[in-house]
């Protein structure tokens, strides 16, 4: 039986049309399982630690009552040259370079401190001593607990978490950490070492303090979330000698 012109293109449709669809099915599959591949690779260790950053940030306790915190790094060398020439202390015996003197709640105009709380003014020593890799004095702990945590409108533990936190937000440059010999050196390069190495610190959010021709302290600022802010008042009061001594580490 001889087909009809019309009828062997209808019966070829017929054929040719599911096949198509199969393939454009499978194609689309495909692109599929490929952008799938792509967002998986785009879930890169950079971005999953950006994210591990954020959660961090957002579990920090959050101080009220004041504008923004103060973090004081003490150059230990400087201190112990005045205060404890021997070393009979825990700090001056183990050989410090920063350690922290202190987190301060700061106003934009002056600050607060020995607020009333509910909280303690003794600082227990189980607690006082998780904090002595970077503040090695329970002396010193209780000071500022009493002085300035107390003005946070946080619990002890929060004050002290938020404490470290915003001393692990700092990143030291070694040349400035690690002083085997006594050097000259000038507030400007400290702070223009300390913001290189700190995305977002900026010259006027932070100051260098001295004292008896030596440095003495950095101080700088952050908002109650830890994230780095400029602060005038701060700035201003940094040392004013044209350079000065940076003793190095026992």
């Amino acid at each position: 039986m001889r087909l009809s012109a019309v009828s062997l293109v209808r019966d070829c449709r017929h054929l040719f049309l599911p096949l198509v669809g199969a393939l454009l099915l499978a194609a689309c599959s495909g692109e599929g399982e490929q952008q799938k591949e792509t967002a998986r690779k785009t879930d890169t260790p950079a971005s999953a630690s950006v994210a591990s950053a954020q959660a961090k940030a957002q579990s920090i306790p959050l101080g009220s009552g004041f504008d923004f915190y103060v973090l004081s790094l003490s150059w230990s060398p400087s201190w112990c040259i005045e205060n404890d020439p021997s070393g009979r202390t825990e700090q001056c015996a183990a050989g410090h370079g920063f350690i922290v003197h202190g987190l301060w709640p700061q106003n934009e105009q002056g600050y607060p401190e020995f607020c009333r709380t509910r909280e303690s003014d003794r600082v227990p020593e189980a607690l006082g001593r998780t904090l002595f890799d970077i503040m090695p004095s329970m002396g010193l702990i209780g000071h500022e607990w009493r002085k300035h945590g107390s003005c946070s409108g946080l619990s002890q533990k929060d004050y002290f978490t938020v404490l470290r936190a915003a001393r692990e937000k700092v990143t030291i440059p070694p040349a400035l950490q690690s002083v085997e010999t006594h050097r000259r050196t000038t507030a400007a390069e400290i702070e223009t070492a300390l913001s290189a190495a700190n995305p977002g610190l900026r010259d006027d959010g932070l100051a260098v303090t001295c004292a008896e021709g030596r440095i003495e302290e950095v101080r700088i600022c952050f908002n109650t979330d830890l994230s780095f802010r400029t602060c005038s008042e701060i700035d201003r009061g940094g040392c004013k000698r044209k350079n000065f001594n940076q003793p190095p580490i026992p």
